[in-house]
């Protein structure tokens, strides 16, 4: 059996450790859902089995796929530091990680779409506004995991350096985002993009999704270009805005050209904006993901 499969030697310790980081992420998990639905008007099960909310799902989904991704960048990280330690820094770091996915998904509301009442959309079924809000919480996630990921060690200029650098990376989509909004108005006579997603534009909302994931996927990419100061916070904060704008910038160019090529002799802005087009942004949303899924890989991400 020796020389059929060969397996990695795993210390007796490391089960203790993987029990009680699995324990505790499932119960910040377990709390999280008790949490927010005590700020919801109908439960999960109302709004799911008796209403056939699928909106609703949608955005539950992608807030809990956004926890788990956060969590996987705490769960084993302080392996080898004693059962205790262990414990501490799985609950604080567990804890510093959901609330800044819940700060992210409240500034994305209420700063970058701040047209539309998302809470109130969802609730009226609008599967458009389920999307991007489900896209953004997991593109938050995906940037906080990477920026976890980045810091070494637990202490008190780790969490410094997970919260400013968090905090630049969603002023910069806030910015994206804005000048996406003028691209949509100058190509549209002038029309909102907010607007369009609460009009229920599903081919817009998933070609938004898309860009937000991308944009997060290869803005993580940084970890792999800076190097981690535990007391450089001017340093930390200015690596990770000029190297994710640059990143930012490099992603769209390329799905733009990648849009034109694959799609050539096609006005695949006209498809989305004016004509609805989702098999043309599901296209679209593709291109965002795997152009920053290959530049991932080139950077060693």
């Amino acid at each position: 059996m020796d020389a059929l499969i060969k397996l990695v030697p795993l210390g007796s310790d490391l089960w203790i450790y993987l029990a009680i980081d699995v324990s505790i992420a499932l119960a910040l998990l377990v709390v999280m859902k008790w949490v927010t639905g005590l700020m919801r008007k109908n439960s999960v099960t109302e709004e799911l089995g008796i209403k056939d909310n699928f909106a609703f799902g949608i955005s539950i989904a992608g807030g809990m796929l956004s926890l788990c991704i956060v969590l996987s960048s705490v769960v084993g990280r302080h392996i080898g530091q004693g059962y205790s330690e262990a414990a501490t820094g799985m609950v604080t770091f567990g804890i510093v990680g959901i609330l800044l996915v819940k700060f992210g998904r409240f500034a994305h509301d209420k700063l970058v779409l701040n047209r539309v009442d998302t809470h109130a959309m969802i609730s009226e079924r609008s599967v458009s506004v389920a999307l991007v809000d489900a896209a953004s919480l997991v593109a938050s996630a995906i940037v906080l995991r990477n920026i976890m990921v980045w810091v070494d060690g637990s202490d008190m200029n780790a969490i410094i350096a997970i919260v400013t650098g968090f905090s630049v990376v969603l002023t910069m989509l806030l910015v994206m985002t804005r000048i996406l909004e003028v691209r949509y108005a100058r190509d549209n006579q002038n029309d909102s993009f907010q607007g369009a997603l609460r009009k229920g534009q599903l081919a817009l909302a998933i070609e938004h999704s898309g860009n937000l994931l991308g944009t997060a996927m290869i803005v993580s990419a940084a970890k792999n270009l800076l190097i981690y100061n535990p007391s450089g916070y001017v340093s930390n904060v200015t690596g990770w805005l000029v190297v994710s704008v640059a990143l930012a910038i490099a992603l769209h160019i390329l799905v733009l050209i990648n849009k034109k090529v694959i799609m050539f002799g096609m006005n695949f802005r006209q498809e989305v904006d004016q004509q609805h087009n989702v098999g043309v942004a599901s296209l679209g949303f593709t291109l965002s993901i795997g152009t920053a899924m290959v530049i991932n890989g080139v950077l060693g991400g």
